[in-house]
């Protein structure tokens, strides 16, 4: 990752020059106003979550309508595009890579962009960001608005589709267990699985619709080549989200045939008992009867008289399993 030399606590985490004498030359703090005011095209990287951030966008980016000031600095966002003029409003949601939290609790990163400036804000880590930043630092990356739009839909979406694709692999190998015959003990597995597709799916419905409108009207420095970068990657959304759809319905299949192999497990199981009980009930029924203490009892003066009974016991046991075979309940 690259980042300035700055203060942990300073409003600007990133700044660049991306055209001009300096392209690719990162910012000073006290430089960033003056190069986004000026006829160049600048860059900076805001920490939303900064006490500061909303009195400095107000001291230093006062030339913005008050609506675009409100929609970077709000508490609360969505996924959308609005063109104001021959600028954006750009919300846009990407993969959380946060160490410790989860990765489908998505980051959101607020911009405006026009011909003359991009201003950017994030409130943790978005590693697209950081993508670009890096390949500014380098001598390399966008040179103009257009080029930096498409290229963090991009970033964004190539680590979407990745996590995605991590997603899929583990709903494969889910389906697989569930043939295979196992337990019940994935069951939490299951259902981790549909929450992580149900989330993510209502994080990126919003961001396909906003890309949407972004091809529908788009401002003149999105030229066809731009566009048609972005078609692709609204493409690779559309699949996504329509994954997600799909792999609700699938968990849901899998679910009920883990619940079927669960139901004819326990079935068999009943039925097992079922039968031993069938079998043993006229055996405990004899042995009750027989074992009473009073006199004239059958046998009880005859040695070997009990071998003679278990005998009898076994012929009824015999008697019982042809019968059962007979019914075909064996």
């Amino acid at each position: 990752m690259y980042e300035l030399a700055l203060r942990p606590d300073d409003v600007i985490q990133t700044g660049f020059a991306l055209n001009g004498a300096g392209r690719g030359r990162a910012l000073m703090p006290a430089e960033a106003p003056e190069l986004l005011r000026g006829e160049d095209l600048g860059w900076v990287h805001l920490r939303a979550h900064h006490p500061d951030t909303p009195g400095w966008i107000v001291e230093n980016l006062s030339y913005l309508d008050p609506t675009i000031i409100d929609a970077l600095v709000a508490e609360e966002t969505r996924p959308r595009v609005t063109r104001v003029g021959e600028g954006l409003i750009v919300i846009l949601r990407g993969i959380n890579t946060v160490e410790g939290e989860d990765p489908e609790d998505m980051v959101s990163v607020r911009l405006w962009i026009d011909p003359r400036r991009i201003v950017s804000l994030s409130r943790r880590r978005v590693r697209a960001i950081e993508d670009i930043a890096a390949e500014l630092a380098s001598g390399h990356g966008p040179r103009d608005c257009a080029g930096f739009l498409v290229t963090l839909v991009e970033r964004l979406t190539f680590r979407i589709e990745s996590f995605w694709s991590g997603i899929d692999d583990e709903a494969d190998a889910l389906e697989e267990a569930v043939l295979d015959g196992a337990g019940g003990e994935i069951r939490t597995q299951l259902v981790e699985l549909r929450r992580r597709a149900i989330i993510l799916r209502r994080y990126l419905q919003p961001q396909r619709d906003a890309l949407r409108g972004l091809q529908a009207a788009h401002p003149g420095w999105l030229e066809a080549d731009d566009l048609r970068h972005l078609a692709e990657e609204l493409d690779a959304l559309e699949r996504v989200v329509e994954d997600a759809d799909a792999m609700r319905e699938r968990m849901a299949l899998v679910r009920d045939e883990l619940a079927g192999q669960l139901s004819e497990r326990l079935n068999r199981n009943m039925y097992m008992i079922s039968i031993l009980s069938a079998l043993f009930l006229p055996l405990g029924f004899l042995t009750g009867l027989f074992g009473i203490n009073v006199a004239g009892l059958p046998g009880a003066g005859v040695p070997g008289a009990f071998w003679i009974f278990l005998g009898g016991l076994g012929i009824v046991v015999a008697l019982q399993l042809a019968i059962l075979r007979r019914l075909h309940w064996i």
